[in-house]
């Protein structure tokens, strides 16, 4: 995946709140989508919230920033986006904002932006504080993408993916997809608590896979406001390849043969490892979000 070394990176779409404090003590599960997938998680996984970072409580208020804001000062144009992740992200969530903006106002809809906020070990949001054990999460009470960077080396060394740059930018689009469907009202279909895999927790999930797919199809021809040309200027069928990769990597079963050793469908929250290479790869061929109904 390279990117247009001229383009300029709009860091007004980034929080960078590493180094923040987050007042109190443990962390929380909200009340939102990610508190919800984070308590799923800890249950079929046979592990105490305590172990992925958790606890019952109240919300805390967002951490503010740092002042060590380090993407503003560092992630200034597509090389700066070529040679460093948390630039390379940066530029990631601003293919991402541009091509949907771009596709809600061809269906005559607005779009919404979302920022994406950077943080380190815990981070207070609206759907309660979180610890960098839940993952990457979007939470719908502030309309953010929360983000550790840390976690794409831990998708790595702890899910077992191959790496690489687009398996970081499958990750980004994924929690983005999620984004569209909180503005299409689809998200709420997933807070029913019920798992499985036909719940709608999984379908919601494996959506949120293909409207990733749908973007990476499009990545290359979306162009960005400061040039007027793609912000990225090629994706690879190797990138690709490690898109499917990391989806695989975070596939329920294979989350549950790694550290449970059996694989138990009932308790399913997103998907297998087959059905979320199979809707990405259904957004990437078609790249029509309208052939994502995976309700149907």
């Amino acid at each position: 995946m390279q990117f247009d070394d001229d383009a300029r990176l709009d860091t007004s779409e980034v929080e960078d709140v590493r180094g923040s404090r987050v007042p109190g003590g443990r962390a929380t599960v909200g009340g939102g989508i990610a508190g919800l997938v984070a308590l799923l998680l800890a249950l079929f996984l046979g592990v105490g919230p305590d172990q992925l970072g958790l606890s019952s409580g109240d919300a805390q208020p967002a951490a503010t920033a740092s002042g060590l804001a380090q993407v503003q000062t560092a992630c200034r144009s597509g090389a700066d986006a070529d040679t460093r992740d948390d630039c390379r992200t940066v530029a990631v969530v601003n293919s991402v904002q541009d091509f949907w903006a771009g596709e809600f106002e061809r269906r005559g809809g607005t779009y919404t932006r979302s920022p994406t906020v950077f943080f380190a070990g815990r981070v207070g949001t609206a759907c309660g504080t979180a610890t960098s054990a839940v993952g990457p999460f979007y939470c719908p009470g502030d309309r953010k993408v929360y983000l550790d960077l840390g976690f794409f080396d831990e998708l790595r060394s702890s899910f077992g993916a191959s790496g690489g740059a687009f398996g970081q930018a499958y990750v980004v689009a994924h929690e983005y997809g999620h984004h569209v469907q909180d503005l299409m009202g689809t998200l709420r279909r997933a807070q029913d608590g019920r798992t499985g895999a036909d719940s709608a927790s999984v379908r919601v999930e494996l959506q949120a896979d293909c409207y990733a797919g749908v973007w990476a199809h499009h990545a290359t021809s979306t162009p960005d406001e400061s040039t007027g040309r793609p912000l990225i200027t090629s994706l690879t069928p190797a990138d690709i390849a490690d898109g499917l990769d990391a989806a695989a990597a975070v596939g329920d079963d294979r989350i549950q043969q790694r550290y449970q050793g059996r694989v138990t469908p009932e308790s399913w929250t997103h998907g297998s490892s087959a059905q979320r290479q199979q809707w990405f790869d259904v957004g990437y061929r078609t790249g029509d979000m309208g052939r994502c109904d995976t309700f149907r």
